[in-house]
């Protein structure tokens, strides 16, 4: 099976006084011949309260780790990133609080996320090996580096939420099932892209082995064949919990998980922080990149230049 891309290019972000984001796509259960966000596919809102909290009550500032090698300097502002890509839907719900001021929500942050596709492929880098054996990312075998899927950006409402409609990421050699995410602070949403600010959280978000095993037994993950690395394996999460960004999953219909999940998490953040992931947490470098990795050509308006191999997406 050949995933689906749309002829999008990436806008470079003009201004970005730290390192910048990615944006992420999202696609099309084709194991049941249903759109991932039909009618039947029920929506949850994110409390302000709970996934990374303490037991105390107070809410817990985030964990940062690695950016990875994977990233691009784009800046779409979208809700839904698939571009097409077929896989378990996604609905991802993720609140932004101020842990420097009472658990405040941060009304007006940019949230960016990114992540691979159902066989470990990033866009921008297609030609990167997700290790196992995995189906080529397009049906002549031609790269498609110039694709923009599962990149995306969003502004937090009021109630410091935002919502994204994705697929469930895939894996590849050596990490388990994540997503990428940053959290921009001071920046506009101008033409459909977000400009400027600073990136106040770079972190990723992690899935609980049970629900990601039974995902990658569906189509079109289960033509990726391999070894899928399990949560306490992983060399980026810390087995903090939320506080160390295990989302929160529930799926839409328990009797059939192909109908999608709907993850929510709170990041707690400093708002005056400014973290651009090199490193992570500690100056941890996260890892070595899969073979070949990466070696793709970014898209139109990227930083010219390769990712630093120094730390694992």
């Amino acid at each position: 099976m050949t995933a689906k891309h749309a002829d999008k290019t990436v806008t470079r972000r003009k201004a970005l006084a730290i390192g910048g984001g990615v944006v992420a796509g999202v696609g099309v259960v084709t194991a049941v011949g249903v759109n991932a966000f039909g009618s039947d596919a029920t929506e949850a809102t994110a409390t302000t309260a709970g996934s990374s909290s303490a037991s105390g009550g107070q809410c817990v500032l985030m964990s940062s780790v690695t950016e990875g090698p994977y990233y691009l300097d784009g800046a779409l502002v979208r809700k839904d990133i698939t571009e097409g890509k077929d896989g378990v839907p996604l609905h991802l719900n993720i609140t932004v609080q101020d842990t420097t001021d009472s658990c405040n929500p941060v009304k007006g942050a940019a949230v960016e996320i990114w992540h691979c596709d159902a066989w470990g492929y990033y866009s921008g880098y297609t030609t990167a090996n997700p290790g196992g054996s995995a189906p080529a990312e397009s049906e002549d075998g031609s790269t498609a580096n110039d694709q923009t899927y599962l990149r995306g950006y969003q502004i937090a409402n009021g109630n410091g939420v935002v919502k994204f409609e994705t697929i469930m990421p895939g894996w590849y050699t050596p990490r388990t099932c994540h997503i990428h995410v940053k959290v921009h602070t001071g920046g506009e949403k101008e033409d459909g892209t977000y400009e400027g600010g600073k990136v106040n959280y770079t972190g990723q978000l992690f899935f609980d082995d049970e629900t990601a095993k039974s995902v990658f037994a569906l189509e079109p993950y289960s033509q990726h064949s391999g070894s899928y690395t399990a949560l306490d394996d992983d060399m980026v999460y810390e087995g903090s919990g939320a506080a160390g960004g295990l989302l929160t999953l529930e799926p839409i219909n328990k009797n059939k998980i192909e109908k999608g999940f709907t993850g929510t998490i709170v990041l707690g953040i400093d708002p005056d922080a400014e973290n651009d992931g090199a490193g992570g947490a500690g100056g941890a470098g996260g890892g070595t990149p899969p073979s070949g990795a990466p070696t793709g050509t970014p898209p139109s308006g990227a930083p010219s230049g390769s990712p630093e191999p120094t730390a694992s997406s």
